[in-house]
């Protein structure tokens, strides 16, 4: 499952955070290197962007905990379809390749 989470940390003083917001990046990168996170990006001046690769909204939810556990922060969550989901939608020849739960139940 894709999630995009966008954070937008909490108006503090940027140097109060620092030693905390240090940890972030080797956080994040072991998550790349493990397959959770696909990428990460800074926003200028605050916060970060994030593509997270999960099993399932516990893992998301966990760990969104340990983000905000470093950078207290209030996030905006995206779910997200990949390409070649999106595009088997459109084309009826291949609804085949859908995933189990997106395809329509019959009555």
């Amino acid at each position: 499952m894709l999630f995009m989470a966008i954070s937008t940390p909490r108006p503090e003083r940027p140097s109060t955070q620092l030693a905390a917001r240090k940890t972030f990046w080797p956080w994040m990168a072991a998550l790349q290197n493990s397959g959770q996170a696909r990428w990460c990006y800074a926003r200028p001046g605050r916060g970060a962007i994030a593509l997270f690769d999960v099993n399932n909204i516990e893992a998301l939810h966990a760990l969104l905990t340990q983000w905000a556990e470093m950078v207290p922060a209030e996030f905006d969550l995206y779910p997200l379809i990949d390409s070649a989901h999106a595009q088997a939608f459109l084309d009826p020849g291949k609804q085949a390749t859908r995933p189990a739960a997106a395809r329509p139940r019959k009555r």
